[in-house]
C-alpha cells in the first residue's frame, strides 16, 4: 500500500468535491500549506484554478481566501 501524503490527499478531495480553500484542507485533510500542494499538482499538469471568495470570520466580519477548483482531471 502506498504512503497517502498532501499531493495524494488534496488530488482525491479535488476528484471528490471539485473545490477546496485553505480551511478545508486544514480541517479535512491536515494540509497547512495548501497553495504549495496546488503549486506541484500543476506542476504535474493538472488544470486548478484559483478564485478569491469571502467567508465569515468568527468576529462577525468577512475575509478573503483563494478557492482552488480542479478543471480537466488527467
Amino acid at each position: 500500500m502506498k504512503k497517502e501524503t498532501h499531493y495524494t490527499r488534496t488530488l482525491a478531495y479535488l476528484k471528490n468535491y471539485g473545490s477546496i480553500t485553505s480551511l478545508e484542507a486544514i480541517r479535512d485533510l491536515g494540509n497547512t500549506r495548501l497553495s504549495a500542494t496546488i503549486f506541484n499538482l500543476r506542476q504535474d499538469g493538472y488544470d486548478i484554478s484559483a478564485t478569491n471568495v469571502s467567508v465569515p470570520t468568527r468576529w462577525g466580519t468577512t475575509t478573503t481566501v483563494a478557492k482552488y477548483e480542479i478543471n480537466t482531471i488527467v
